[in-house]
């Protein structure tokens, strides 16, 4: 471990201010149905902060951790997730929530989902297995190929536990390193056509996932039926008006909008503090995004830039799609609001991630020196490997 006194301290804020918002939107949305379900309203905000807590602590002792340490972690990490991944599927260790089978039972915490563990562990991976590859990355036998083949191989166990919004995000993760690390153009939208067309075929092929395809074109046509869920989450928006109707106040949360606490839980920020809330959410996020790039981009090495663009990409990604969501603009997928939701096991390791990418701002800022100047993707001189070898800079 090494000491590290810079940092980035408007990211670390964002995050601060972020996770407050969260649990005070948790305990405010849960509390009608930790009463029915618990029969204490503090039920899922106490689990929420345990968890919380716990997040915070990982990121202050990652902070301090050089980044480049956790390399040799990278191929344990994601075999160890995979695994977990995997059991979560055995009927006597994984517990089916919604007739899915992803998490893990572990009594007073609460559950815990391998997949949300598994976005860290598989972007420190690909970041470590990408830089690894060096200019074989850009070569369609050894560098496009083998990662089609990885992104595959963990999608396919995310469909087995019927997790779509994961892979989604999962996605992001790889398509983001596998970009930042200088693959080539064409390549990368082979690879998101490639991807939006399974997307779409896993969507109109399963049941129920058809249905929420169908209510998305007009939610109100079945809204008792498929389009519940989504013409709740529009009233309780409406219902908000600018200001909002005061914190604690909204009706959606007794139990007429479902997963209230956790991936609508945007719709609850909007019915209580209004266009207002919403707005402030939203350009949290965008601000969190604008300092996270920035750090990514001046990380000292290429696995740094790597890394962190995976981790800000999931986050960001993550939080407009779920935004998307709620607001009717995407189909629903089923995944929380980073740091904003319910969710134990998601708030810990972003957090987690977090601490990771403030080391590697901390290293760009401590690190650089008038022969590494600060600069951003694309520059002749940037750490990128496909930028250097177009320069001719030797590496």
């Amino acid at each position: 471990m090494t000491e590290r006194v810079e940092t980035d301290r408007w990211l670390l804020l964002l995050t601060l201010l972020l996770c407050g918002a969260g649990l005070v939107m948790v305990l405010s949305s849960s509390q009608a149905l930790a009463v029915f379900q618990h029969r204490s309203p503090y039920y899922y905000a106490e689990r929420q902060a345990l968890w919380l807590g716990i997040g915070l602590v990982a990121l202050f002792v990652l902070r301090r951790v050089d980044y480049r340490r956790l390399r040799p972690l990278a191929l344990p990490a994601a075999a160890g997730a995979g695994l977990l991944m995997l059991l979560a599927l055995v009927p006597p260790l994984g517990v089916t929530v919604n007739g899915a089978r992803r998490w893990f039972d572990l009594g007073p915490l609460g559950t815990f989902q391998p997949s949300e563990l598994g976005k860290l562990a598989f972007a420190l991976f690909v970041a470590d297995w990408l830089d690894r590859r060096d200019q074989r990355l850009r070569s369609l036998e050894t560098g496009f190929l083998p990662f089609v083949l990885l992104l595959g191989a963990v999608l396919a166990v995310l469909m087995l536990q019927r997790d779509l919004g994961t892979a989604f995000v999962i996605s992001c993760i790889f398509v983001a390193a596998y970009y930042a690390g200088g693959g080539r153009k064409r390549y990368l939208a082979l690879l998101v056509l490639g991807l939006g067309v399974a997307f779409v075929l896993l969507s109109v092929l399963e049941p129920y996932r058809a249905a929420r395809l169908i209510s998305f074109r007009d939610p109100f046509a079945d809204r008792m039926g498929a389009g519940f869920q989504i013409t709740q989450s529009i009233f309780a928006l409406g219902s908000g008006g600018v200001f909002g109707v005061g914190l604690g106040h909204s009706l959606e949360k007794f139990l007429w909008l479902p997963e209230a606490h956790t991936d609508f839980i945007f719709a609850i920020v909007g019915a209580e503090t209004g266009l207002l809330g919403t707005t402030l959410i939203l350009a949290g996020f965008t601000a969190f995004a604008v300092r996270g790039y920035r750090a990514a981009m001046r990380a000292p090495d290429r696995f740094g830039v790597m890394l962190g663009g995976a981790i800000v990409s999931w986050i960001a990604f993550q939080a407009l799609v779920n935004m998307a969501t709620v607001t009717a603009t995407l189909p629903i997928t089923g995944v929380p609001l980073p740091l904003i939701s319910y969710g134990g096991t998601a708030v810990a390791t972003t957090l987690a991630a977090i601490g990771v990418l403030l080391n590697i701002a901390g290293s760009a800022s401590t690190r650089r020196t008038d022969a590494t100047p600060d600069l951003g993707w694309g520059d002749r001189r940037s750490p990128l490997p496909g930028a250097r070898s177009r320069a001719g800079v030797p590496r």
